[in-house]
């Protein structure tokens, strides 16, 4: 009985790895939180100073999933080959290496690569897109509610009634602050809120669509692809097309 060759290739560094585990970790954390502030009348969140602390929390676990968004992005000029940009983002020819990805699983022999495959390239740029206005919206959103870093004391100075410290201020108390000031910072902040939420549904969806077509390809071509995130390696059926692209 022919004993098949298998291949076995060093596919995410470990910073790679760190940063999918925490990104999945806060967002999840995120979610949460932002599910129960959103309802929180709905559940018997009614005070004032619940309302503060859910927020504050929410914003805790957003600088973590910021600082690691930060990083990964810089990571990503000077990592491994597979954690480049120049490996994850769709070239000018991506189209037709989609379709040639396509063919080859409708023959029965699917492309195999040591980084992501031409589907998921598209995806995790999407995402990496996504998560990048899910942060810059959630900032904002922090400065405009609660007047936290970075944003919170330029919205804290400019709603400040003359002759108070904008550092006083505290959430929701309006005693302080003068009123059309407030009601413009509300007017602004309020699309930022908007599209955070409907970018957060849009990555929950995509966190579930990410899952499922892993698990789909873990199944279908095998290689390894859910222990990869653990080990950084992947041990596929056949050499990789993306190979002479690792160094």
């Amino acid at each position: 009985m022919q004993t098949r060759q298998l291949y076995e290739y060093k596919a995410w560094d470990l910073p790679t790895r760190l940063f999918h585990w925490i990104n999945f970790t806060t967002i999840i954390g995120l979610i949460c939180f932002g599910l129960v502030m959103l309802y929180k009348k709905d559940l018997g969140i009614t005070s004032t100073e619940a309302k503060i602390g859910l927020k504050v929390v929410h914003v805790t676990i957003g600088y973590v999933f910021v600082t690691n968004l930060v990083i990964r992005i810089i990571w990503g000029f000077v990592g491994s080959q597979t954690a480049r940009w120049r490996s994850i983002i769709p070239s000018r020819n991506h189209m037709d290496a989609i379709r040639a990805y396509a063919t080859s699983i409708k023959q029965g022999k699917p492309f195999q690569y040591v980084g992501h495959n031409p589907l998921g390239q598209l995806a995790v740029t999407v995402i990496f897109l996504s998560l990048i206005v899910m942060a810059t919206t959630g900032l904002i959103r922090a400065g405009t509610d609660i007047y936290y870093p970075p944003f919170g004391s330029i919205f804290a100075e400019y709603v400040a009634q003359p002759g108070v410290d904008p550092d006083s201020l505290v959430p929701y108390d309006t005693s302080a602050v003068d009123k059309e000031k407030l009601d413009a910072l509300n007017a602004f902040k309020k699309p930022f809120g908007v599209v955070h939420i409907y970018t957060s549904y849009f990555v929950m969806f995509m966190i579930l669509v990410h899952i499922a077509a892993v698990i789909r390809v873990e199944i279908k071509q095998g290689g390894g692809i859910i222990s990869a995130m653990f080990t950084g390696k992947k041990v596929l059926r056949d050499q990789a097309r993306d190979a002479n692209d690792q160094s």
